[in-house]
């Protein structure tokens, strides 16, 4: 077995145990809510179609959106806004089959409970849901398959589980890690829709002993998260966003930490708010983020100022804002810029924005998930008047693929993306300095930021990364095939 799956498998108890709790959780509550719901819809009729409007409705709204969407909500991250998430996806096959069961049964057999003098009670326990349970129980198993696939999606609000294999392979091209990720999903759905076909048949053919058997087994994974070891004293929560970097730093931080002493576990995969939010309701204790990306987005600021004049009033602001403690720069600036293939800028002559917007009604441009929405890209819009012929989204790992094959013409890079090198890519000049800097910056939530030992643990951080380095790390992972925690390594020798 090679070291790489070996250190995948390493993680699989934490990750499977926590996707299975709340995988299940989510299934017998949204069960619990959905079938009296059902079942009194058939018997009060104008109920009814209101309540199957609204299970379609919450199954159109794309479930990463309802995820996020629960985190501002209940001003929280983790379990419990994904629960509430993954309960409302599964109310809908539920809600139907048990409607549809109820329906399919022959009139002349209700009719027959009540010539034998049964109440309506004794006729929907004793006749309608024995005749029904099959349907009913084939609407819970597809409920259950639809729930842990979607349970994938929790990761980016803080509830682990197999969707950091999937969220992380694709960031950091581990296909090993994805591979991982999506088989055990496959196979815990496959082995609790199993679960729930013996319980069912053990019930038929009155084999209580399997049934206990069967739901031994799926209580014995449940509680497994449990019965892992913990670090001792209350572990210092580690946030990271969904790019390679990020995960470098969480566990470059996480080394440091475990050197220190210090307990620590790294919460991966965060949006890019829903970090910073963690972070000032104290839900997680630090994290890397970037000076441009909380002067724009936070502090609605359009105007750009020095490095060093950024990086100050920003620090003030934290402060003074949401107590929030920022221990200074790593060293390193990650900044937004527009990038193109050598060939194709030298072919239109092209090297700053300006040039760039002279031209760009004819050219196609790409970026993240999120750039097209941010105050930057508006920010080029209005300073550089571009009117690209189409924009596309694409997931960060792909961008540069993207450029590279000629799909887009420009991109929006990174500047300490190792790939920029590998796809000869340049860099266009920001002539007219509409961009501000993104200094990487190390900080600290309110509740921590008192915490003696933890700041002196992470104070040799500060200052200690050049752009050089953090752009090699980058490359490692991404185009070499190193492990995260290898160039952690790597930045933490050099």
């Amino acid at each position: 077995m090679s070291p790489e799956l070996q250190e995948q498998l390493a993680l699989l108890p934490h990750y499977l145990g926590n996707h299975l709790r709340l995988s299940v959780i989510a299934i017998v509550i949204g069960t619990a809510i959905s079938l009296p719901l059902s079942i009194t819809a058939t018997r009060v009729r104008r109920l009814e179609w209101p309540l199957v409007a609204v299970a379609n409705v919450l199954q159109t709204i794309p479930a990463l959106a309802l995820l996020a969407f629960m985190v501002p909500l209940l001003g929280r991250i983790g379990f419990v806004p994904a629960l509430i998430a993954l309960v409302l996806y599964s109310m809908l096959p539920i809600v139907r089959n048990t409607i549809t069961g109820i329906h399919q049964i022959d009139a002349s057999l209700i009719e027959a409970g009540r010539g034998l003098g049964m109440t309506d009670l004794q006729i929907l326990f004793q006749v309608q849901l024995p005749l029904a349970a099959p349907t009913i129980l084939a609407g819970i198993r597809i409920s259950v398959v639809w729930v842990v696939g979607i349970a994938t999606l929790s990761t980016p609000v803080g509830a682990p589980s197999l969707g950091n294999y999937i969220f992380s392979g694709l960031q950091t091209q581990n296909f090993t890690a994805i591979l991982v990720g999506v088989v055990a999903a496959a196979l815990l759905a496959l082995s609790l829709d199993g679960l729930i076909r013996l319980v069912e048949w053990a019930y038929r053919k009155r084999r209580a002993g399997t049934a206990i058997i069967a739901i031994v087994c799926l209580l014995g994974v449940f509680f497994l998260p449990e019965l892992l070891p913990k670090p001792r004293g209350l572990a210092i929560r580690i946030g990271s966003k969904t790019f390679t970097e990020q995960y470098i730093l969480a566990e470059l931080i996480h080394e440091h930490l475990s050197e220190a002493g210090l307990p620590s576990r790294v919460i991966s995969s965060l949006g890019s708010t829903v970090a910073f939010d963690a972070l000032r309701a104290g839900q997680i204790d630090v994290y890397v983020d970037y000076s441009g990306t909380l002067w724009a987005n936070r502090m609605k600021r359009a105007d750009t100022p020095s490095r060093d004049e950024v990086l100050r009033e920003m620090t003030l602001w934290l402060q003074r804002s949401d107590r929030i403690r920022c221990l200074g720069s790593l060293g390193f600036e990650n900044a937004y810029a527009l990038a193109m293939t050598k060939r194709r800028a030298e072919e239109l002559n092209v090297d700053n924005l300006s040039e760039l917007a002279g031209v760009s009604s004819s050219l196609s441009v790409g970026g993240d998930y999120e750039f097209f929405s941010r105050p930057e890209w508006k920010a080029l819009e209005r300073d550089y008047g571009f009117s690209f012929r189409s924009r596309t989204s694409f997931d960060p790992s792909l961008m540069y693929q993207a450029v590279g094959s000629g799909q887009v013409d420009v991109i929006s890079a990174f500047t300490t993306d190792g790939r920029i090198e590998a796809f000869d890519l340049t860099l266009l000049v920001d002539d007219r300095h509409s961009l501000p800097p993104y200094d990487a910056v190390l900080l600290v939530s309110p509740q921590r930021s008192a915490d003696s030992r933890l700041l002196e643990a992470l104070r040799p951080l500060v200052g200690s990364i050049t752009n050089r380095e953090m752009r090699t790390a980058n490359r490692m992972v991404d185009l070499e095939g190193r492990t995260v925690k290898a160039a952690a390594r790597w930045l933490t020798r050099q």
